[in-house]
Parts: structure tokens; C-alpha cells; sequence
């Protein structure tokens, strides 16, 4: 295929292992509204990160195939966990596609403050991750960083539970070793995080910041696209296509839901 000559209407393919990557869709619409999106949720196979790298490798892969086959004209991978499976491998299969995965924004949250106290909150397989030990090993000499797998977070994001007293025991359990007097930031290492800020404010404190890879991803994204000439020269607001690998009524709505849901915007 010769990229550069696909039309730049088409849409951009934002992917995820549900309907976390809403947040980094949202973030994508702050700073391109007028880009076509086709956003895509593998629910069906969610959550991926407790599986092994191998199959999460294999789905991701799979996946944006299909986008790319199908006319996207760039990918955001807006997974933490599939993002360090599979974006390299990626990038080497289609060297004339913008690829752009995310990562936790650890970066802003260690330089916030005089060698602040960070938790980042990640899912088990991220955690486990290379490129995650890299990412924490780079900024271990300017903060203190905890990280904290977040097994089962995912899952009430996936049922629409944003809200409430069972979400909120939940996290007060989560974050129940720590001293939250000490604590001055957390990281939202996924992508379905930032939908339950709210909550997180509400047990942590008005003090503690909070930290979302997607707004950094959405830049990046812009620039990748400028750079590859395939920017929407379009002055209208564009197209949102939903697509599920567990297609339903349901699923339908809590895209839309989440897509309108405030929450806490650093």
C-alpha cells in the first residue's frame, strides 16, 4: 500500500481492550475536532491486563491489521497494556503508517514538585512490563514512585460503574497502605483510570494530582499526522464511528456515556 496517497478524510482508528480509550478519544477531539475517528473496543476479550504478553501481542496485532486494511490513515493505540505489547512490532509492520501508542504520564508527575511522592496506577501486565521498569528507571532520581496494580479497576469502567459506594470501598482498599498525607500525585497508568477521577479525588484529597497519558498522546498524534502531511484540512466537526468486539445495545450507550462524562481534567 502507498500511504501517502490515502485520502486525509479518513478516519483515525482509536483502539482499546474496551471502553477505556474514550478518555484519550476525548483528549483527541480537544485537539482535532474536525479528524474523522473510528473508535474500536475489544471487549469481548477485555481485560487484557492480566493476560499473558503472547495473546495480548496476537489481538493487538490482529486488531489494527484490520484498521489499516479497512482505510485508517493512522492508529492510536489508546491501551497502556497494549501499547507495550505490541506498538514496536507495529511500527516495523507499517513504517509508513503513524502508529502512536500511550504510556504512563510519568514524566509531569515527577517533575511537579521538589522529589514528590508518585504512585502510578497500572494494570498487572503493564506493571510487569520492560518498557515500564525503563520508564520508572528514568525518573527515579527526581521522585519517589510506587507502583500499584490495579487488578479488577478496569472492570467496573467496563460496566459503566463510575460512580458510587461499592467503586468508592474499592479504591479506599486500593490506596488503604499508604499515607495519603505524604502523597502528592498519582499516575493514571490506563486508559479506563480517568473516567473514576472523581472518586479518586474524592478519597485521596483536593491536594493530590492527578496525571492522564491521554492529552500527551492526543499532541502527539496532531504532530505525527503534520508531519506525515495527512492533517484534515476540514473546518466542520468530524465523524464518530463506535464498533465493539461485543457488540450491543449497551455497549453502544456507555461509548456515548463516557464520552460526555465529566470528570476531573488536569
Amino acid at each position: 500500500m502507498n500511504f501517502s496517497d490515502k485520502n486525509i478524510t479518513e478516519p483515525i482508528a482509536v483502539f482499546d481492550s474496551g471502553v477505556g480509550g474514550i478518555s484519550v478519544l476525548r483528549a483527541l477531539l480537544r485537539e482535532m475536532p474536525n479528524e474523522n475517528y473510528w473508535y474500536y473496543g475489544d471487549s469481548a476479550n477485555a481485560p487484557y491486563g492480566t493476560k499473558r504478553l503472547e495473546e495480548v501481542r496476537a489481538l493487538t496485532i490482529s486488531h489494527v491489521d484490520s484498521f489499516i486494511s479497512k482505510g485508517a490513515k493512522a492508529v492510536v493505540v489508546a491501551c497502556n497494556t497494549a501499547t507495550s505489547a505490541a506498538v514496536r512490532l507495529l511500527r516495523q509492520k507499517y513504517p509508513d503508517v503513524p502508529i502512536i501508542g500511550i504510556e504512563p504520564a510519568l514524566k509531569p508527575a515527577a517533575l511537579s514538585g521538589n522529589h514528590p511522592n508518585v504512585i502510578v496506577m497500572a494494570t498487572p501486565m503493564t506493571i510487569r512490563e520492560e518498557k515500564f521498569h525503563n520508564l520508572l528507571e528514568r525518573y527515579m532520581d527526581v521522585a519517589h514512585i510506587i507502583s500499584l496494580p490495579c487488578p479488577g479497576l478496569m472492570e467496573y469502567i467496563e460496566q459503566g460503574t463510575i460512580r458510587g459506594a461499592e467503586l468508592e470501598q474499592f479504591l479506599i482498599k486500593l490506596f488503604e497502605p499508604f499515607d495519603k498525607e505524604k502523597l502528592d500525585a498519582v499516575v493514571l497508568g490506563c486508559t479506563h483510570y480517568p473516567f473514576v477521577s472523581r472518586e479518586l479525588k474524592k478519597i485521596l484529597g483536593g491536594s493530590v494530582r492527578l496525571f492522564d497519558g491521554g492529552p500527551g498522546t492526543a499532541r502527539e498524534t496532531k504532530r505525527r499526522l503534520a508531519n506525515a502531511g495527512l492533517l484534515n484540512p476540514g473546518q466542520t466537526r468530524g465523524t464518530i464511528q463506535f464498533d465493539n468486539s461485543s457488540p450491543s445495545k449497551e455497549k453502544q450507550e456507555l461509548c456515548m456515556k463516557l464520552l460526555d462524562a465529566p470528570m476531573e481534567e488536569d
